[in-house]
């Protein structure tokens, strides 16, 4: 740790060891990257991986790219790296993993720090952005140190290997909370695919649409339908309908057509009782003739 360890040795401390030891201190900032460096240590190391992950910043937004920004959570048991929005866990830092941290002081918006990877044990260093916080967060982080080594003294050796038990804890939860958010965006697409209904395509043979009703969820009647044959039970084929003249003596309903001639005798106005005798007397005459 040394810069940030030993430039507050002798000074009190800017937090509370309550507030790192039971809960943690958090802080944005911009995420630059991380990048794979030899060394566990070492201001020349870190001034190294800096210009790599700023030119490879530049290269990203001039392509259009923000640089994204981060939470972090720091306390004794390490330093996590969280998307502010969705407090999913980018990366959890054990605090016995880092092995130095450091601002730039000739760009005082970087800080870094440099920490072993759990899975490659490669030592990787990650570098960040801010513009008013950059000192602030280092001298955290070293007060974090500083309180994790006093306990250190105080269990006698016994706290390390409850603090890989936490660490192992910490990446088992961190595991899940990936798979969850992996599981919910799945949900998520499963849930737009239904809301979108898929449109017929191009040429496609559309549907007969449904025959319609009457106000009482009838089929009308048609005088046209043709009437299809029922199969006999025996599986021979059944004989074909029989056709008979139409009965002009009914109309479609079967009723005899009006006749004003031939009705009975009914009370009608004298004027139209007596243009029904003569008609009834033109149409005798001339069946006479017939």
């Amino acid at each position: 740790m040394n810069r940030a360890f030993n430039r507050k040795k002798d000074k009190s401390w800017m937090h509370t060891p309550e507030a790192l030891a039971k809960h943690y201190i958090p802080y944005n900032a911009k995420f630059l990257g991380n990048t794979e460096v030899d060394q566990p240590k070492g201001t020349e190391i870190v001034k190294d991986a800096v210009r790599q992950l700023k030119f490879q910043r530049h290269i990203k937004k001039s392509e259009g790219q923000k640089t994204p920004k981060v939470e972090l959570q720091i306390s004794i048991y390490g330093v996590k790296i969280l998307d502010p929005k969705t407090k999913d866990v980018q990366y959890n830092c054990q605090l016995h993993r880092i092995s130095f941290c450091a601002d730039d002081k000739t760009d005082k918006r970087i800080f870094t720090f440099i920490c072993k990877d759990s899975e490659s044990n490669k030592h990787l260093c990650y570098v960040f952005d801010s513009e008013k916080c950059a000192e602030e967060v280092t001298l955290t982080i070293g007060q974090a140190f500083d309180l994790a080594y006093k306990k250190f003294l105080e269990s006698g050796g016994k706290d390390v290997e409850t603090r890989k038990q936490i660490g192992t804890l910490q990446k088992r939860i961190q595991e899940l909370e990936t798979e969850n958010s992996g599981l919910k965006k799945q949900l998520w697409n499963l849930e737009e695919q239904l809301m979108i209904a898929p449109a017929p395509p191009a040429g496609s043979i559309s549907l007969k649409p449904p025959m319609s009703t009457d106000v009482f969820d009838m089929v009308p009647f048609s005088a046209v339908t043709p009437l299809v044959p029922i199969p006999a039970s025996n599986g021979t084929p059944p004989p074909p309908p029989t056709t008979s003249p139409p009965d002009t003596s009914k109309d479609l309903f079967g009723a005899e057509p009006f006749d004003p001639f031939t009705c009975g005798q009914a009370d009608f106005p004298p004027d139209i009782q007596s243009k029904l005798d003569e008609m009834q007397r033109q149409r005798w005459r001339g069946s006479k003739w017939d």
